[in-house]
């Protein structure tokens, strides 16, 4: 008994999958090339000193991490995680590590 609905329901199931669409979605205009507007990409700011280098990254116009690199160590990095001002020291990015994309609330 089993098999016989087992073989009901899939041929009916390919019937609904094989049936025209009712209706037809109107024709869509291409999507313009996807190169994002200059506020939208973040910006990187290169300073050079005598004792080292430090590459500012900003989004919105807002800084939100910084790479320093000393003329003698290793380079670290400065990361605002909540976006209060507060820097936090990291050695390496390591593979968590996502620069914010969206602004969700601004006050």
């Amino acid at each position: 008994m089993r098999y016989p609905v087992l073989l009901l329901t899939l041929m009916l199931s390919g019937l609904a999958v094989a049936a025209p669409p009712s209706e037809r979605p109107p024709e869509l205009e291409p999507a313009a090339d996807g190169v994002p507007a200059p506020g939208d990409e973040p910006s990187v700011t290169i300073k050079e000193s005598g004792q080292g280098e430090v590459v500012e990254y900003r989004a919105n116009g807002k800084l939100y991490m910084l790479k320093v690199t000393p003329r003698r160590g290793r380079p670290y990095y400065l990361i605002d995680r909540t976006g209060d001002g507060r820097f936090v020291r990291q050695g390496d990015l390591g593979t968590n590590f996502q620069p914010p994309m969206w602004v969700l609330f601004e006050f």
